[in-house]
């Protein structure tokens, strides 16, 4: 029996792969590898995980029905661990196309995989903290409302959930999604802030810092987004009990975060401190699809799963420094 991890060089992806393979499982792993960043990033990653026997990659992209069905058709599904997506809030205003195929379109085709499999018990899938857009009630909760997206990324992940819950409560396929918040550390994506900030404070270059620097994020270490995932997919949800959409299908929906808003210029001093350099600050109004702060109400994970993020940002952010400067041989 096989766990299927889609987006396997991306980020999370390959630290999921890793630990699940260190558990004893076996792995098969899509990506499209495809060029949002630089792919010899992806490739790195997954380098990371050439040495495990139980580890088959394959190059998918799941927004390619046929593909797909051809790159799973010859492995019995245990579970399944969607992680691939096109990520990114600032981006998607400029690529709405890249959204709608690949987490439309693809999580639509990964839904119709799990429905078609006879031996699957869960799909675990992401979302995202994005989709509380414009909510300003903290911290954000499950039971919240999420009707205002500010972002087309957040509207493509809300109506991922919503594609799910139909798929739940037709065809009892049990589901859950997560809504991570602000993940970081080694190996990390360079679109997001902490590594575009190391990168352009190491090269003596200014940060630009959003909204004037009135910002909050809660930042969640990979080691607890890993933890909380593992956690999770060992708890398949079960019909009967009340979901997030207020109906009984077998589907849960969680936030994963560190249930502490950190403010953006406490991370900058952290990552100073790390780097042992001063930032050059460059204060920039809020930008398009931007939110001005995020905090995780983890309560309903804690009391399903048992699990509760633990790192701060003080243990974290130098771990990703140090990881920075070996990768990039500094």
């Amino acid at each position: 029996m096989t766990i299927l991890v889609t987006g396997v060089a991306g980020f999370i992806g390959m630290h999921v792969a890793k630990a699940l393979l260190d558990k004893g499982e076996s792995v098969l792993g899509i990506d499209n590898l495809n060029d949002y960043y630089d792919p010899a990033l992806k490739n790195a990653r997954l380098q990371q995980l050439d040495d495990y026997p139980a580890f088959t990659f394959k190059y998918c992209d799941f927004a390619n029905n046929e593909r797909l069905i051809e790159a799973t058709s010859d492995v019995k599904l245990k579970a399944v661990i969607h992680l691939g997506a096109q990520a990114g809030v600032r981006y998607s205003i400029d690529n709405p196309a890249a959204y709608i195929q690949s987490n439309l379109v693809g999580h639509a085709n990964i839904l119709e995989v799990c429905r078609h499999s006879d031996s699957l018990d869960h799909l675990v899938y992401a979302s995202s903290s994005s989709v509380y857009g414009g909510n300003t009630k903290l911290p954000f909760s499950v039971d919240d409302p999420v009707d205002t997206p500010v972002s087309l990324y957040a509207a493509t992940k809300r109506a991922d959930e919503i594609l799910s819950q139909s798929y739940a409560h037709l065809y009892g396929l049990p589901q859950t999604g997560l809504r991570f918040f602000t993940v970081y550390g080694p190996w990390g994506r360079p679109d997001m802030a902490l590594w575009l900030f190391t990168e352009a404070i190491l090269n003596g270059k200014p940060i630009r810092v959003f909204n004037h620097g009135d910002m909050a994020r809660d930042f969640t270490y990979i080691d607890d987004i890993v933890g909380g995932i593992l956690s999770t997919l060992e708890k398949p949800p079960v019909a009967g009990s009340q979901n997030a959409f207020g109906g009984s299908a077998p589907h849960k929906i969680y936030n994963i975060g560190n249930n502490k808003p950190e403010p953006l210029l406490d991370m900058i001093s952290v990552l100073e401190e790390a780097l042992g350099t001063k930032a050059e600050k460059q204060f920039e109004p809020m930008q398009a699809g931007d939110v001005k702060e995020t905090f995780a109400d983890t309560s309903a994970l804690e009391a399903d799963v048992g699990f509760k993020a633990s790192t701060p940002i003080s243990v974290g952010i130098p771990n990703f420094v140090d990881w920075y400067k070996g990768y990039h041989q500094l």
